[in-house]
């Protein structure tokens, strides 16, 4: 009987060994990362949701002036605004004659005194407040225009009772407020442009 013979056992997997120092497989390639490109694409991303959000800014801001009409709360109030719209004429043609940039805050209606005193108004920049006096059922005032503020506002705060009306208005734009009753506040703002400026 003749032995059968084998071959001689290699240690390891069964299979022949690999040359000392190398993997048994060859290693994988790094992977090439589109960090690059995603980050080139999320700032352009950025980039074009600003200009997006300032082209519906100016859109909506240029179609929110109100010259003349009446806002919806006068609508709903059933309320003539036509002495404070009067008011906001003459003070633009005023504006044209001089020649000089002015901001014109402007408070009317009803407003008694309360418990805490008269109506309390609030008008400025964001650099520069000042208080208001309510007489003969309205409130005036100019500043010049500050080119670098970013905004210019008036609020009025009722003293337990009363309808009045708010307006800020730079450079031929004019923005409202209405309030009525209790302790509501009246507030107009306007800003400046996306890039600053007020032309």
């Amino acid at each position: 009987m003749s032995q059968q013979q084998y071959p001689p056992q290699q240690p390891g997997w069964g299979g022949p060994q690999q040359p000392f120092g190398q993997p048994p497989f060859a290693p994988r390639p790094p992977k090439k990362g589109g960090v690059g490109k995603v980050i080139g694409l999320g700032c352009l991303g950025l980039v074009g949701l600003f200009v997006l959000i300032a082209l519906v800014g100016a859109v909506v801001s240029g179609g929110s002036s109100s010259n003349g009409s009446k806002s919806a709360d006068d609508s709903k109030a059933g309320h003539s605004t036509s002495k404070g719209d009067n008011a906001a004429d003459t003070s633009r043609d005023s504006e044209k004659k001089a020649g000089k940039k002015v901001v014109v805050f402007k408070v009317w209606g009803t407003a008694p005194a309360g418990a805490l005193g008269p109506l309390n108004i609030t008008y400025g920049s964001d650099s520069d407040n000042r208080d208001g006096t309510f007489k003969d059922g309205e409130f005036k005032a100019t500043l010049p225009l500050d080119e670098d503020a970013l905004y210019f506002d008036v609020t009025a705060q009722l003293q337990g009772s009363g309808d009045i009306h708010c307006s800020v208005t730079v450079g031929g734009k004019t923005d409202k407020g209405h309030a009525a009753g209790d302790y509501n506040i009246c507030s107009a703002q306007l800003s400046a442009g996306l890039l600053g400026g007020w032309s």
